[in-house]
């Protein structure tokens, strides 16, 4: 006999298993035999998927008429050819961008805030992963803002369109 036994302070109490009152906790299904369950599941997880993307559209953002404020900064020149999180290689004399969590082509209106210079910039690349600073832009991009000097500057950014 198959069981289990609990001791407790007193006495020790035997405990009757599954298998000793004839069932299984998770039995199988024969082979080739679908429950209810499997057959309505895979259905209904496409189905649930194919809303979530209906619901998410096609990777377009809103624009935020909020503009949001913070730090910038801009790519070294060595970072020249070198491939971006989405794929492209990186120009310095493009205006572009790399933000946390923007979607991949959403263009940004980045005003300097120390001298009022804005650019247009599109992000391409995922960062910055310096605390406190919520842009990188490209080296021309911070030539148009005239944040060359510093290399840091407080900055106004307002999404466009995604």
């Amino acid at each position: 006999m198959d069981c289990a036994t609990r001791w407790t302070p007193t006495t020790a109490v035997k405990l009757a298993s599954h298998k000793d009152l004839g069932f299984e906790l998770n039995p199988s299904p024969a082979p080739g035999h679908r429950t209810k369950s499997m057959r309505f599941r895979k259905p209904l997880m496409i189905a649930a998927w194919l809303a979530l993307a209906a619901w998410l559209g096609p990777g377009t953002v809103a624009a935020s008429p909020v503009p949001q404020r913070g730090y910038a900064s801009y790519y070294a020149q060595y970072h020249e050819g070198l491939r971006t999180a989405s794929g492209e290689r990186f120009h310095t004399e493009a205006l572009t961008a790399a933000h946390r969590s923007l979607p991949f082509g959403t263009r940004v209106r980045v005003t300097n805030l120390a001298n009022g210079r804005h650019v247009i910039v599109r992000i391409n690349d995922r960062g910055p992963y310096v605390r406190g600073r919520m842009l990188d832009v490209s080296y021309a991009a911070a030539r148009e803002l005239g944040m060359l000097q510093s290399g840091v500057g407080r900055i106004r950014m307002v999404v466009l369109r995604g």
